[in-house]
């Protein structure tokens, strides 16, 4: 990211000149995120607005990625810059298209909304597939290479990026904007900052976006800790903050913390909120007649702003400006999405019943309300496709001519009945006629962007939202127990973007793939793995609660019991958990050199692959601090690598672990190394009983200790 700070200095000196010669109200009028014209200065009106989570979102046509939780779990950075390269290539694209017929209009600019790096902390949050997951190590290191690849290394910014939702944010959805979240230091800076830190400090990432809710008592888009003080503060971010939508009204209509919108907008503004979206900044210009900020207050966010356009060449023009319409949805890009898909798909079970054997099956059977729905493919914040292909569509595909597919659509997502004027489950007799005329039987269950959601947009508007509980709709587990008493050999694909319970299909299916929102072809990407074409890679970016029990409260921010750091039960499926086709093992590791407090810790571990098929696996490194008082209960990830293994071979892995994986985090949130011995655990899963008893390997375990 060092070209793009080289310019900003460049930059900012063209936007300072360019902002002198606007009036006070030419320069208010900058703030507002659908920013006005300035034509006598040649300034055209841009729209800040533009979302691009796993793919350009809400403009049209572009590549869908699988959702964001999806990506996290193929645990791939060259897969995650990659995705992000692609998706600014293609508003690129879009861009100078739109732009060239004069069309401005939301969601067509180059500032991108993404990545959203909260931390998944509760199975409830209903936005929790739009994050990482629950790790910040796994988070920082997904985002920052996201956000590299979106935003390029030349000295004219590709697109910009925006780390989102400042800070402490997770749910409760319902109550977002009156609601503080109470957080003690320790787990703010242990859990909460560190993946917005690593973005600013490491990704030099564009813009940051404030959070609805408060923070220990401050609204995070007018928080004077957050925004002044580690924000611009200590961590010197030099770009651009912008409200979440209507957040700034919130102030004065929820969180009571201003009498007025006036009040509102100068508590913002003065701590640093460059871009309103929403209106509340129309209010500007009336709290400068007041005196509650001044015309340098306007001024200085102004310059941010444009400082912003100049870096990404909307003034000068760049080599982008030659990118071709053709870019999007090219055949280069679809296969990325498609193999991302296949990586981050879960394999949670398998009893030999995968991958299919064509010799065996002259008939499959596919059922279920997510079976042929293009829904369940793309998630929230999404573009659209000129091709779907449902997981229905590419069993049939794959399974050609040779294979008679039959299908039932089984239950509704939701309702008791498909047909309004029809009993109760009035498709459940034909799923359970399709198994018992098949072979094997495939149930594609789950939830969609209508069940688990933003607040406003998912339609399960009790919850705003958020899940109520881990189970799927009854009709659905109504459907899987009713099929699986046929006895036929049966995989359960379960698409969704969060932890469900999946106790039942544990205990009586033969197969469980996770297959996310894998994107326009998902379907595609889910045959392939259910046809051994490829084996399944993929690692929980999330914890698999058996139930909610012992969990806190949704809205208690506290980390206690919470993520597989802090758990206190034994979880149905541990994060950085999946099985694959082949069986790769970690057969020993080593430490490389002195490990010093200053210095990374380089790990070489010894893979075999003693399994039939070539596959790819996640070889993971986790830290446990032996001696410290203030250590996380459990253990921490703090390495991971893609490695593929041809059936048989041996491979040797360097690893380098962060020196800051050795630290720990006190009380008042501060952190430094408190320890001189650490365990480093390597293998292809959590050190966990748990991943030990579901994949049946042990992880090698390594000492640490610190040279004086």
């Amino acid at each position: 990211m060092g070209n793009h700070r080289k310019e900003r200095a460049k930059a900012r000196k063209k936007a300072k000149e360019l902002v002198s010669k606007m009036t006070l109200m030419e320069k208010a009028a900058q703030l507002k995120y659908d920013a006005a014209p300035v034509k006598r200065l040649g300034v055209p009106a841009y729209n800040y607005w533009n979302e691009a989570l796993h793919g350009v979102a809400r403009a049209g046509t572009a590549t869908m990625f699988p959702q964001a939780i999806g990506m996290a779990a193929a645990f791939d950075e060259e897969g995650m810059e990659k995705a992000g390269d692609i998706i600014a290539t293609e508003g690129r694209a879009k861009y100078n298209a739109y732009s060239r017929h004069g069309d401005r209009d939301i969601y067509k600019g180059l500032t991108f909304w993404s990545p959203n790096v909260n931390i998944f902390r509760d199975p409830r949050w209903g936005r929790g597939h739009e994050t990482y997951g629950e790790d910040p190590y796994l988070t920082s290191r997904l985002g920052v290479r996201f956000v590299e690849g979106l935003q390029g290394d030349g000295p004219v910014m590709k697109a910009a990026a925006c780390a989102k939702h400042f800070a402490v944010h997770s749910g409760p959805e319902a109550v977002r904007h009156e609601f503080d979240a109470e957080v003690g230091m320790k787990d703010m800076w242990e859990t909460y900052l560190p993946a917005f830190e690593a973005l600013v400090r490491e990704a030099d990432v564009e813009s940051v976006m404030g959070a609805y809710n408060r923070t220990n008592g401050e609204p995070c888009c007018g928080h004077k800790y957050l925004m002044e003080e580690v924000l611009r503060g200590k961590w010197e971010f030099d770009g651009h903050f912008t409200s979440d939508c209507w957040a700034i009204k919130d102030f004065h209509e929820n969180h009571q913390v201003t009498r007025n919108a006036r009040e509102s907008a100068a508590l913002a503004l003065k701590c640093g909120c460059d871009v309103n979206c929403g209106n509340t900044y129309l209010h500007l210009l009336a709290a400068v007649e007041e005196g509650l900020i001044s015309e340098e207050d306007i001024t200085a966010s102004a310059e941010r702003l444009l400082t912003t356009r100049f870096l990404l060449g909307l003034f000068d023009g760049s080599e982008y400006d030659e990118i071709p319409y053709e870019a999007v949805e090219c055949r280069e890009h679809v296969e990325a999405a498609l193999n991302m898909a296949r990586k981050g798909s879960v394999l949670l079970k398998n009893d030999g019943v995968l991958p299919f054997d064509r010799q065996k099956l002259k008939t499959i059977g596919v059922v279920g309300p997510n079976a042929d729905s293009r829904a369940a493919l793309i998630g929230n914040y999404h573009g659209t496709s000129s091709r779907y292909i449902t997981i229905l569509e590419g069993i049939q595909d794959e399974a050609g001519d040779g294979i008679r597919v039959l299908y039932s659509e089984g239950c509704h997502l939701e309702n008791d009945r498909v047909e309004s004027l029809a009993w109760r489950q009035d498709r459940i007799s034909e799923a359970v006629i399709t198994a018992e005329h098949s072979d094997v039987v495939v149930i594609c269950v789950g939830l969609d962007e209508t069940l688990e959601g933003e607040e406003g947009d998912a339609g399960n508007s009790d919850a705003s939202g958020d899940k109520k509980d881990l189970h799927l709709p009854r009709v659905q587990e109504e459907l899987i127990e009713k099929v699986t008493a046929v006895g036929k050999p049966t995989v359960v694909v379960l698409t969704a973007g969060s932890a469900v319970d999946m106790t039942y299909a544990q205990e009586r299916c033969g197969g469980i793939l996770m297959a996310w929102y894998p994107g326009a072809r998902g379907g595609r990407a889910v045959a392939d793995i259910l046809f051994g074409n490829v084996s399944p890679s993929g690692k929980l970016p999330v914890t698999f609660y058996k139930d909610l029990e012992g969990l806190p409260e949704f809205t208690d921010y506290s980390m206690k019991n919470r993520t597989y750091r802090y758990i206190e039960e034994e979880p149905l499926y541990p994060f950085g958990y999946g099985l694959s086709y082949g069986d790769v093992r970690v057969s020993g590791a080593e430490i490389l050199g002195q490990v010093t407090e200053e210095s990374d810790i380089r790990v070489l571990a010894v893979l075999k692959n003693q399994g039939q098929r070539d596959t790819e696996e996640v070889v993971q490194v986790y830290i446990k601090d032996t001696e410290s008082d203030l250590a996380v209960p459990n253990h921490s990830l703090c390495g991971f690598k893609r490695v593929f293994l041809k059936a048989g071979e041996e491979k040797s892995v360097e690893l380098v672990i962060p020196n800051r994986a050795m630290t720990v985090v006190d009380e008042e949130g501060e952190r430094y190394i408190d320890s001189k011995k650490f365990k480093l655990f390597v293998g292809t899963s959590q050190p966990d009983a748990r991943s030990r008893e579901l994949s049946g390997k042990e992880a090698a375990e390594v000492l640490v200790t610190l040279d004086s």
